[in-house]
């Protein structure tokens, strides 16, 4: 499956071999082995490929048809969390709080934590 999958990606993003095994810092003909199945990358090689097609790794080993990467739930919820109009508002008044006003604020955070243990 990996073969097959560098194959259609070099394609699709119109790559030569020896740019994509430049790019790896290998030969063309050791790249050649990966497309051929002869051959198969280390997990840094077959990393610097899936960020470089913009895919999973599992997607380029097979374990799914979706291209794109998968953002991880803690992502998606980080991404949510910072793009809350709300919390920008309080990112921008936080600099201008005095160290007493920081204090409260970390004690504050503290309580929270611990609520949840």
């Amino acid at each position: 499956m990996l073969a097959s999958r560098l194959k259609a990606l070099r394609s699709e993003y119109r790559k030569t071999q020896q740019e994509l095994a430049d790019m790896l810092g290998i030969t063309r003909q050791g790249y050649a082995k990966y497309e051929n199945g002869l051959g198969e990358p280390d997990n840094n090689t077959l990393t610097k490929l899936a960020d470089y097609f913009d895919v999973s790794t599992d997607y380029l080993l097979g374990r799914t048809n979706t291209k794109e990467p998968k953002t991880t739930d803690v992502e998606a919820e980080f991404q949510a969390f910072i793009n809350d109009p709300e919390l920008q508002v309080w990112y921008k008044e936080l600099p201008k709080s005095d160290e007493d006003e920081l204090r409260k604020l970390r004690m504050i955070w503290e309580m929270i934590k611990n609520e949840k243990k």
